[in-house]
Parts: C-alpha cells; structure tokens; sequence
C-alpha cells in the first residue's frame, strides 16, 4: 500500500528496526513489515499442502498475507493483529468472508481462540518478534496440529531472539522435517525421511 497516511501504533512486540517511531506511515508499515509478495506465495503453498480447513496468521500488519492465505483456505482464516490503527486500514477487511480478524494481545486471545477449534492446519507466527513469545506461540499451537499441520515462522534471522527460537523450534522432537528459507522458517509434524534441516532458497 503506498498510502502517505499516518497512524498511530502501539507495537506490542519487538518493533521495527527500520521504523520505530509512535506514529508511522501506512507505506513504511507496508515496505518494511509486509512479507514480499514472493513469501505471501510461499505460505499460500505451503497451506494449500494440508487440508486448509483451519488457518492462522499471528501478526496481520497490512493484511496482504492474509488475503493469500484466504484464497488457499477451504475453511475460515483466524488472524491476530494487536494494534487497532493497523488492523483499521488492513486491506482484506472488506470482500474477503472467510478471515476472522482478532484483535488483542495474542498472549491473551490465542488461547481463547484454540479453546474453541479442533486442529489447526496451517498457521503463520508472524508477531512480536521476541523468542519468549514466538516459542510459546509454537507450543500452543502444537496442542492443535495433527500430522498434515504445517507451521511457518517468519523472520527467522531477524534477530539472534528469532534466530534462537527458530533453532529451538527445528530440534523440537515434534518437529519431523524443517525447511530454512532465511526469511522464514517452516516446519512439518510428518515426514517420510530421516529428520532434517534443509537450507533452501527461493
């Protein structure tokens, strides 16, 4: 979005390294903390890879991975956005039926969420960007994966935080296979070879 807009964002995780400020431009949010439409692609794939009947996104920003995934789903999208402003000039708000945005702490709301479906299909950990939160998104999650579930974890190198709980994740004895992308990580809870990391780029 290359809107001169600006608003007001109470970042409830690590921040941006490019734009750290209270009040900020929609197209700096956009640029700077918007997965590329290459990646947006990637995770519509990967989603569309198991049965995509139960999606979440932990971390909404704009909104544009969002609509991806929702094209893939043949179910609903369940995606988490802790600031108000931002999720106010998302772009699938209007037109897209089968995304429920969420909007809150996702330390609070996620586990509300996973009280109430069965399994989760696919899900993106896209937010706050610290180890702390990023490893206990992962372990609520895996409460609700089954073996077709898959789990993509963004920005993986962002930081030595993200990059630890990326490391943390990958040896997780849950985990079967783990595919390392550098902007995102994602991993499998099936796999028909030996446990592995592969180095991939795209």
């Amino acid at each position: 979005m290359d809107s001169d807009q600006t608003i007001e964002v109470y970042d409830l995780g690590a921040g941006s390294k490019k734009v750290n400020s209270l009040y900020r431009k929609v197209a700096d949010i956009t640029k700077y903390s918007t997965s590329s439409k290459k990646f947006a692609l990637l995770y519509q794939f990967f989603c569309l890879q198991t049965p995509a009947k139960t999606v979440l996104e932990l971390g909404t920003c704009m909104g544009i991975t969002s609509r991806y995934l929702s094209l893939a789903t043949k179910g609903k999208v369940y995606t988490f956005e802790g600031s108000e402003n931002i999720q106010n000039v998302a772009i699938p708000k209007h037109g897209y039926t089968n995304i429920d945005f969420i909007l809150g702490d996702i330390n609070k709301e996620l586990p509300l969420l996973l009280e109430k479906i069965q399994v989760v299909d696919f899900a993106l950990i896209d937010a706050t960007h610290t180890y702390e939160d990023t490893i206990h998104y992962f372990e609520l999650l895996l409460e609700k994966v089954t073996s077709t579930s898959i789990i993509a974890i963004g920005d993986i190198y962002w930081s030595k935080e993200m990059n630890r709980a990326w490391q943390e994740i990958k040896s997780h004895q849950a985990v079967k296979l783990s595919l390392d992308f550098y902007e995102c990580g994602i991993v499998f809870f099936e796999c028909p070879i030996e446990k592995t990391n592969y180095l991939l780029a795209i």
